[in-house]
């Protein structure tokens, strides 16, 4: 993972930890509220304020609390930490909408703005906050800031800043993965970074003495997460597994996710990868023996030819892995299905948003004109 974003303020009395990955910002304010407390204070040193709020007005008692602890000097004296822990009823939800949460809140940036003794340390850590509120920008100001944000999956070169954050647990424990299985332990594991470290603490645990992970350890070991349920029916299409493919959409529907969300996460992309790499190397000579050479082989080819390849995010070159992998799957496949079924996915994006037909069939359908059998024309 790349180093959190941190606010200008050089403030070291308050602090926000905000963000959506809930592990990572947990992580960072307990590692705060450690530094921050007083040496030998114990359990007086700290005030730590549950922020789950179960209505307006449970949010309003908190945030009273808040004020409280930040007025009431420690009963020996010295400094102390009011950590608000977790809060969530500083979003967009209709609790953090109502006047309680949000006058409750700038109660306390009223009491952190006042003359507070420098002893007396607040730290806020939440994964849901309103940035378009004058709250959060009073606490931008005064506070330093850490922003903890999970990778938006929908987004392709997502795996690249997950994958960073993995080579640090496993270089922690003294793990090494085959070529290619930890691209699959990150796509199983999706953006969950809480599950992404027990499953490598998992595999470190079964791999005992031995410290190298291939990819049937990987697959074998690592429980499917959302995105790795996704990252199977793509899977399935590149097997061009029909039946697969339908019971993972299933699946999905099941959990309640959006039928929009999962043709742009799932379908699409995988749809998208096959063509590319079927054009590549119908109209390209491209090596694809293995990684290195299919690598080397796309870096050969003339701007002309490579201009429309996915790039990472920093730009620093082709999103070579993903295509690497469709090079076998796309020989199931004709050029003419694939331009078919990309514009297929076209279709079924447009009658998800403008019709009211049932949101399943309308991903059925299209699963099973991708990859049922093609009867021979004449």
């Amino acid at each position: 993972m790349p180093p959190p974003k941190k606010s200008a303020s050089s403030s070291s009395q308050f602090h926000a930890v905000i963000g959506t990955d809930e592990a990572r910002v947990k992580e960072a304010a307990m590692k705060i509220v450690q530094r921050i407390s007083p040496p030998d204070s114990g359990d007086f040193g700290n005030e730590i304020i549950e922020g789950q709020a179960d209505n307006a007005e449970h949010a309003g008692q908190i945030c009273s609390n808040v004020v409280m602890a930040l007025q009431t000097l420690p009963f020996f004296g010295g400094g102390k930490v009011v950590w608000l822990k977790g809060a969530n009823f500083l979003g967009e939800s209709q609790t953090g909408k109502a006047q309680a949460s949000v006058q409750g809140f700038e109660n306390i940036l009223d009491v952190l703005e006042s003359d507070l003794p420098p002893d007396i340390k607040f730290v806020l850590s939440t994964t849901s906050i309103d940035k378009r509120r004058t709250s959060f920008k009073r606490l931008s100001k005064i506070a330093t800031m850490e922003v903890y944000d999970k990778p938006d999956t929908s987004r392709a070169g997502w795996e690249d800043a997950v994958m960073a954050q993995a080579m640090v647990k496993a270089r922690e424990l003294g793990l090494t993965f085959e070529s290619g299985a930890l691209e699959l332990l990150v796509q199983m594991a999706g953006d969950d970074t809480r599950q992404l470290e027990n499953e490598i603490e998992k595999i470190d645990l079964y791999l005992g003495e031995r410290r190298r992970c291939g990819l049937n350890t990987v697959r074998g070991m690592v429980s499917m997460s959302r995105a790795g349920v996704i990252w199977e029916i793509g899977n399935a299409i590149g097997a061009r597994d029909l039946q697969r493919a339908l019971e993972l959409l299933g699946v999905l529907m099941y959990q309640g996710q959006n039928a929009i969300g999962i043709l742009l996460a799932a379908i699409v992309p995988k749809v998208r990868n096959l063509l590319i790499v079927k054009e590549l190397t119908t109209k390209n000579k491209v090596n694809t023996m293995s990684y290195n050479s299919f690598n080397s082989s796309l870096d050969a080819l003339p701007t002309n030819a490579t201009a429309h390849l996915p790039r990472k995010k920093d730009g620093s070159g082709f999103n070579v892995y993903p295509l690497f992998l469709a090079v076998a799957e796309a020989r199931k496949f004709t050029l003419e299905e694939l331009h078919e079924g990309f514009a297929a996915c076209l279709a079924a994006n447009s009658k998800l948003v403008t019709t009211q037909l049932d949101t399943k069939v309308v991903l059925e359908r299209l699963l099973v004109g991708l990859l049922a059998p093609r009867t021979r024309r004449a």
